[in-house]
């Protein structure tokens, strides 16, 4: 299944003047608003919002101020990415997966460690949606595989044997073989992955620092360039951005490195 035309950024080449690379990043770079109500996160988007495109609502935000804060940002003609992690029976993911989609969202995620029924159960909701023409557009299925935030210490810790990159690959295997072709995976997977689902895979990659920036809780972590050139559909970036003194400032700096990535001849279709 092909990417859909909104969620498949053009690759650049190095003749294309910077102001249409930075325009293209702006297509692919995606703001977390991970803030603890509504109003903060209304507000970064009004400071952002001739800088950026799409905005991340994540469990912070969703559960503080629930699926309303979703209505403003697509009223304004942001293209929202929900960010629930759902793992549940495969009926109750169906359900949710019905729910979030009426929102107008145009990408969820779900835990891959679900499984294939869950994850199979998931796309099938989305289906059923199509075949119903309950909705213009569905929203891009996204499945999560290892978090960013653990390493190999928290992965044994949770019974694995695996390495995250192993325990990512198999993960992203199993979610191919249930049909999904959109996965959320960390910077030091991403070519692993993309290797794997070839250029219609839908990869979106948190853990992302530019040079200098703090790490935080972050442990699998790459700058935005790096990401970009190891295969990167779409990048995830919140506190470098939305703890800086200038927010929209940091995001532009973001964009411009962004945009030098997408120079690169190696990049190109």
């Amino acid at each position: 299944m092909p990417i859909p035309e909104r969620l498949n950024p053009t690759f650049a080449s190095a003749r294309q003047p910077v102001v249409d690379l930075v325009k293209e990043a702006r297509k692919r770079l995606i703001v977390a608003l991970d803030v603890p109500d509504a109003a903060s996160a209304l507000a970064l988007v009004a400071e952002l919002e001739n800088t950026c495109q799409w905005f991340k609502v994540g469990l912070e935000l969703f559960i503080a101020a629930g699926p309303a804060v979703i209505k403003p940002l697509v009223a304004r003609g942001h293209s929202v990415f929900l960010d629930l992690k759902l793992h549940d029976i495969p009926n109750t993911v169906a359900g949710a997966v019905r729910s979030a989609a009426a929102l107008g969202v145009k990408m969820m995620t779900l835990h891959a460690a679900g499984g294939p029924a869950m994850l199979t159960a998931a796309r099938a909701a989305l289906e059923g949606i199509a075949e119903r023409g309950e909705l213009e557009k569905l929203p891009e299925l996204l499945a999560v595989t290892v978090l960013t935030s653990m390493d190999q210490a928290q992965v044994k810790a949770v019974g694995l044997g695996r390495s995250p990159g192993e325990q990512v690959e198999l993960l992203a295997r199993m979610g191919l073989e249930a049909g999904m072709r959109g996965f959320v995976c960390s910077p030091q997977e991403v070519a692993r992955v993309r290797s794997l689902t070839g250029p219609e895979g839908v990869l979106v990659v948190p853990g992302i620092r530019p040079a200098g920036a703090a790490i935080g809780d972050q442990k699998r972590i790459a700058t935005p360039a790096e990401a970009l050139r190891s295969g990167a559909s779409f990048l995830v970036v919140g506190r470098p951005i939305t703890q800086a003194s200038d927010p929209a400032e940091a995001a532009e700096a973001i964009l411009r490195e962004m945009a030098e990535a997408l120079e690169a001849p190696a990049l190109e279709a």
